[in-house]
């Protein structure tokens, strides 16, 4: 015979015979190369969907055929029942039903592979055959299992037949596989339902088996577990819990056998977590002296540092607490074991060692606790009450055990600790603060006075304050409320502010989240500027240490943030600190830019005839710096620190804002007018530096990363000044100018858009933007004609301000008839690209482009002449041309055409969608014209439009009725 490999190029002539596929097998598991192998595994797989795959699957199965070939015969089998169903004729099932209990009979020793694949064949067609065909499925499965004679001596499959144990492990393969198959299924609600009453019908048969098996001194470790999984396979179709009482008590029995715990574990949890179970009060009520008595195993795993045990019993606890909490919380006459099965889940929360590095048991737990926590308060007030009574006490013992499982390793093992195992620990923590956080809801101003006079106790007493975890744990526990909760009328805080001075923060650790809770006291500290003065020596202590960057500087800009109209008397004290970190380098670039965002707001709210100095001292080395920077010969080493200063300014210009109002940065457009003889700082400062920029960009004008960097420079100002930048539009625009014609960067659109949003409705400066917008379109047009597919973010960045012109100021676009019609070609090349941005900036820039038509002449003659084009070529991507993410834009682009120009969008639908494959051929002309008029229906409906438009493009992919089309 051919080669699979050769035979496989033109696979159409090789038939799909026993020997091909053995073959092509072969090939594809042993041959070393991958385009082989391609070639094989797609041949491969037009053999299993083949007629003749009927016949060849049952040879694959032979004895003395290799476990591969075996598996693909048994696999091919189980796609042919599932996938092709409907080739097989009715007389023939019978015939099928026996080979295929044959076959497993005949693999119940293995290869276990095999067998699973012959096994979830069976399982599929029984779900084709119940319950018409096959009204009782897994009795004649029990049966077919049954010990018989051998056939012959000569029988191969005789010795695999009469072994018990192995006849027993296939049984109950086939039977957990049943349930698996029919949930992976792709069925219809009705057959499903139909289905799952018949499988939950011979669940009786099933669980009887599975006890008499659990509980039989004959049955191996092998068999148990093999049982305790398949009780877990048929939970998953919502068996009643009231029929698999007794099983699930015998699967805590299992719990004592080593072997079997894990499985036995799964089992339980599995069984009890299912939200029906609650109709089955009385069962639930039974099993928890069940849970209760693995009290003490658990208490003794622990202390012998058994993390599995733990782990398993606590699972257990957590599935029964928590999936029924509000259901045990009513039954008032059961209160007590309720409370105990609380109490080992507290246990659980607060099991010794350090999380993950000596137990993985207590982060279960967290999750429970919000939900007793809102059962609880679920109630009506008077029953709530007296719940609250109870349980109170028990999340003040929570908070407790949180605080403590927060706790730092010693210096010297949290070292030893591998950097995963210290993620782990810091997401650990995020989960306690969470926990904590939600827990004030229900203790409320009562827990921050527990944590207040405990901190207190430890800081006044010289001998406790030496163990630092006590201190930050409950510091933590402070940031953690205070972070979300709003705690300005706490009558704590003052004493809390008061207290923290006195902390030795010469542990890192500690002085992080001391760092962090007084940023999370920021808000508290704006309304109380009297204590400003106690707190930001401190923070600045912080500053200086390359170990606190990040919490420090987060703070500091928080506190310049909310505190900013107070720090007047500290405005000194702060930037010569920071001037110093930032000259010697202490912190990384990131943590230097938010430096600087925290120096911009400090800096706007200083009286006005102070700002410009401040701001010169603060900036004239980096300026100097920059200066030298310039004069040298372009390299690396100067790139690097150009964009690093460049990106500092930019940083600082953010939040840099004399005009802003005293109510926050929320607050648009509300300020306050400064003295008219005092010009804007950031102008003066930028008009300043102007000529080095321009020194810079004659150097480094090629390099997008330094030209993104001075654009970088001007949008962070001119989206923080608003019109306040308006001195510098002139020179700004005249720069960009030359550098877009010289060198076209998305950068330079990307600002220049800014400057139209904001610039183009003001008279003194229509003309320079004019000037801009021209170069910018003529520079880009050019790129277009020659062919734009390296410049994706160019024609992203060229739509987006065409958009921005066309929505804010219509008359800064091109008027001539030629530039209107190269940009709309521009526009439609756009489309096609294949990076999702730039397409959907041109949906946008046609959606505007639309809606101007009409007042427009120019756009509308191109349009009435250039449409059609427009058209045939969002149809095209809406056929596969393009990403289906982008469909709801295109919908956008067909909707406004149909608003525009109705009758001719119906001619323009009406000759592209004739044309025969167009634009796909999994589409009938049928459903091409009733997409038409879906389309032609609406023209104010977006969302019709928009889901007739996903229902056609899903059409066109082959994809509608898919598991995809619900994507």
């Amino acid at each position: 015979m051919e080669s699979a490999a050769t035979a496989g190029q033109s696979p159409v002539e090789l038939e799909f015979t026993q020997e091909n596929v053995e073959t092509a097998l072969y090939q594809l598991y042993f041959d070393p190369d991958m385009e082989r192998k391609n070639v094989a595994q797609r041949w491969l797989t037009q053999a299993q969907a083949s007629a003749q795959a009927w016949q060849f699957c049952w040879a694959l199965l032979n004895p003395e055929k290799i476990p591969e070939i075996q598996f693909f015969g048994a696999s091919t089998l189980h796609i042919k029942i599932c996938r092709h169903w409907g080739d097989l004729p009715a007389e023939h099932h019978e015939d099928l039903r026996i080979q295929l209990l044959s076959h497993i009979l005949r693999f119940s020793s293995g290869p276990k592979m095999v067998l699973t694949r012959l096994c979830v064949a069976l399982a599929s067609m029984a779900l084709n055959l119940i319950p018409q065909a096959w009204s009782k499925p897994v009795a004649d499965m029990v049966r077919a299992f049954q010990p018989q004679k051998p056939d012959s001596e000569g029988d191969p499959g005789a010795k695999a037949s009469q072994d018990p144990h192995a006849h027993c492990l296939a049984l109950l393969e086939l039977l957990t596989v049943l349930p698996e198959e029919f949930e992976s299924g792709r069925l219809a609600q009705a057959r499903r339902t139909q289905l799952r009453e018949a499988l939950v019908g011979d669940w009786a048969v099933v669980c009887a088996m599975l006890r008499q098996l659990l509980q039989s001194q004959d049955s191996s470790v092998k068999v148990k577990e093999k049982v305790l999984r398949c009780f877990s396979s048929w939970v998953g179709l919502n068996v009643p819990l009231g029929e698999s009482q007794e099983l699930v008590q015998d699967c805590f029995t299992a719990l004592s056998d080593p072997g079997l715990f894990d499985t036995a574990v799964e089992t339980i949890v599995t069984a009890i977590s299912q939200p029906d179970c609650q109709r089955f009060i009385n069962v639930l009520l039974s099993l928890m002296p069940l849970v209760l008595g693995l009290h003490d195993q658990l208490k003794t795993a622990a202390q012998d540092g058994d993390m599995e045990t733990t782990h398993g019993i606590c699972r257990i606890a957590v599935a029964l607490g928590e999936t029924h909490s509000r259901v045990l919380l009513e039954q008032l006459d059961h209160w007590q074991e309720y409370m105990a099965l609380v109490n080992m889940i507290l246990f659980c929360t607060g099991i010794p060692g350090h999380y993950p590095v000596n137990e993985t048991t207590s982060s279960l737990t967290l999750t429970f606790w919000y939900t007793l926590q809102d059962d609880i308060l679920s109630f009506e007030e008077e029953k709530q009450g007296v719940y609250l009574q109870v349980y109170k006490p028990v999340y003040f013992q929570l908070v407790d055990v949180l605080l403590l499982k927060s706790h730092y390793p010693s210096q010297e093992e949290y070292a030893s600790w591998s950097s995963d195992d210290k993620e782990q620990f810091r997401i650990y923590r995020v989960d306690i603060s969470d926990t904590l956080m939600y827990v004030y809801e229900m203790l409320g101003a009562e827990l921050l006075s527990n944590l207040y006079e405990r901190l207190a106790r430890l800081l006044m007493d010289p001998q406790q304050s030496a163990v630092w975890q006590d201190t930050e744990a409950l510091l933590f526990g402070f940031q953690s409320i205070a972070e979300t909760i709003d705690v300005n009328y706490s009558d704590v805080i003052p004493g809390l502010i008061g207290l923290i001075p006195r902390i030795n923060i010469g542990n890192v650790m500690l002085a992080d989240t001391v760092m962090y809770t007084i940023g999370s006291l920021a808000e508290w500290l704006a309304d109380h500027p009297v204590m400003l003065g106690g707190i930001l020596p401190m923070v600045l202590r912080g500053l200086v240490k390359a170990e606190l960057s990040v919490s420090s500087i987060s703070t500091l800009k928080r506190i310049c943030r909310e505190c900013r109209h107070d720090l007047a008397p500290y405005a000194q004290d702060i930037l010569t600190v920071s001037q110093d970190v930032l000259l010697k380098e202490i912190h990384e670039s990131s943590q230097c830019m938010w430096l600087m965002q925290a120096l911009g707001f400090l800096l706007s709210a200083l009286p006005p005839e102070e700002i410009l100095g401040r701001l010169h001292s603060l900036i004239t080395p980096h300026i100097q710096q920059l200066d030298s920077l310039a004069r040298q010969e372009p390299n690396p080493a100067n790139k690097q620190s150009i964009v690093y200063i460049l990106g500092l300014l930019s940083s600082l210009f953010t939040t840099l804002d004399v005009n802003r109002s005293a109510d926050g940065l929320e607050e648009e457009d509300v300020r306050r007018t400064p003295s008219q003889s005092i010009q804007n700082p950031v102008i003066v400062v930028l008009q300043q530096v102007f000529p080095l920029i321009q020194t810079i960009i004659s150097k480094w004008l090629h390099d997008s990363e330094v030209v993104e960097a001075v654009c970088g420079v001007f949008d962070k100002s001119v989206r923080t000044l608003l019109h306040d930048f308006g001195p510098m539009v002139p020179q700004l625009s005249e720069m960009l100018g030359q550098i877009y014609s010289t060198y076209p960067q998305a950068p330079a659109l990307d600002l220049t858009r800014q400057m139209v949003h904001i610039f183009a409705g003001e008279e003194q400066h229509i003309s320079d933007i004019r000037s801009l917008v021209e170069v910018l379109t003529s520079t880009t047009l050019a790129i277009f004609q020659q062919g734009p597919r390296e410049h994706p973010d160019v024609a992203e960045s060229f739509m987006c301000l065409h958009a921005q012109i066309l929505k804010r100021s219509p008359d800064l676009h091109p008027s001539a008839q030629s530039d209107v019609k190269a940009l709309f070609y521009s526009g439609i090349l756009s489309i096609k690209f294949p990076e999702t941005p730039t397409a959907k900036a041109a949906c946008l820039f046609f959606t505007e482009f639309l809606s101007r038509c009409k007042d427009m002449p120019s756009l509308s003659d191109v349009l009435q002449c250039d449409g059609k084009t427009l058209t045939e070529t969002v149809l095209q991507a809406v056929g596969g041309g393009s990403s289906r993410s982008l469909m709801e834009h295109f919908s956008e682009v067909l909707l406004s055409l149909n608003r525009q120009c109705p009758a001719l969008l119906s001619q323009w639908l009406t000759e592209t969608l004739q044309t025969p494959g167009f634009p796909s051929a999994h589409v009938t002309a049928e459903q091409k014209h009733a997409f038409s008029q879906q389309i032609l229906r609406e023209q104010t409906n977006k969302r019709r439009v928009k889901e007739a438009v996903k229902e056609f493009s899903l059409l066109c992919r082959g994809l509608q009725g898919s598991g995809y089309s619900e994507c």
